[in-house]
């Protein structure tokens, strides 16, 4: 078991099967199906439930993954510390969509500039879904809203974000939940943290009647509530973003109205490539 072969089966498993794998690898498909069997026979396991031309982690594959994932990562970190110099490799970060908007292309120009040996590869999603792929060691860290109160998690404040109600030009004044109750909610799907703030402004009485239209792209939401399809809660910081019909803000409470948006990683988890990342964050902030 080499770690070539574990950088292999990671990325089929992450790529979702052997094709995808291969043209990301640069290889043809024979020889990661050949490399991944030869992983197979070396462990005496079958790390796949193959279904036709589909593959199916296996119970003992998941548990291979986790630690091809954690001795992958002490590789690079051994070999950076050896070498020295610069940082590179792939560091791999998740964000909100609208950290990814406003917050992330300074960011990571300037990084890029300074670190041109590290490929970035950014996903975007829920904070909940963006979890998730910490947990799994899908991703490296992420910007996120929600950290959970969890030990396996540390955690860098970052960025201040202010929240709204945005609605059509023709709305009314909306200082409380009542303004809204005729209105349906356009929101990203569950697991977004921003979403639950809205809820909990509007209070339970009124969610359980509510209508909610689920987008994934905040200039298909702006654009719906132009158009006087409902009201959406978002961070000010995106509408500077975004060329979109006008929308009127409406200003919430403070307890509601203010995030920060953290940086979060597992713990004791830091490769070359995030430190590297955490030192330019804290240098511009």
């Amino acid at each position: 078991m080499d770690l070539e072969a574990l950088s292999i089966f990671r990325t089929v498993v992450h790529e979702g099967g052997i094709l995808k794998a291969a043209r990301k690898l640069h290889r043809v498909p024979s020889s990661v199906t050949t490399r991944v069997q030869q992983l197979e026979a070396s462990l005496g396991a079958e790390l796949f439930h193959r279904d036709r031309q589909r593959l199916h982690l296996s119970p003992r594959g998941q548990v291979l993954l986790d630690y091809a994932e954690r001795l992958l990562s002490l590789s690079d970190e051994a070999r950076q510390a050896v070498v020295g110099g610069a940082p590179s490799g792939v560091l791999r970060i998740g964000a909100l969509e609208s950290t990814t908007a406003s917050r992330l292309p300074a960011v990571l120009a300037a990084y890029h500039r300074r670190y041109p040996e590290v490929r970035v590869e950014l996903s975007t999603g829920t904070n909940d879904a963006l979890l998730a792929l910490l947990v799994a060691r899908r991703i490296d860290a992420a910007f996120i809203v929600e950290a959970p109160a969890d030990k396996s998690l540390a955690t860098m404040p970052l960025f201040r974000e202010r929240l709204g109600i945005i609605s059509a030009a023709t709305h009314a004044p909306i200082v409380r939940a009542q303004d809204v109750q005729d209105d349906s909610v356009i929101s990203f799907p569950d697991g977004c943290a921003y979403r639950r703030v809205l809820m909990r402004w509007l209070g339970d009485r009124r969610v359980a009647s509510m209508r909610v239209l689920e987008l994934s792209s905040y200039h298909a939401i702006v654009a719906c509530v132009a158009a006087g399809t409902g009201i959406a809660l978002v961070p000010q910081a995106v509408l500077a973003t975004l060329r979109s019909p006008p929308v009127l803000w409406h200003a919430l409470p403070k307890v509601h109205a203010e995030r920060v948006t953290p940086l979060v990683w597992r713990a004791g988890e830091v490769p070359p490539a995030l430190a590297a990342l955490q030192d330019s964050l804290r240098q511009s902030a």
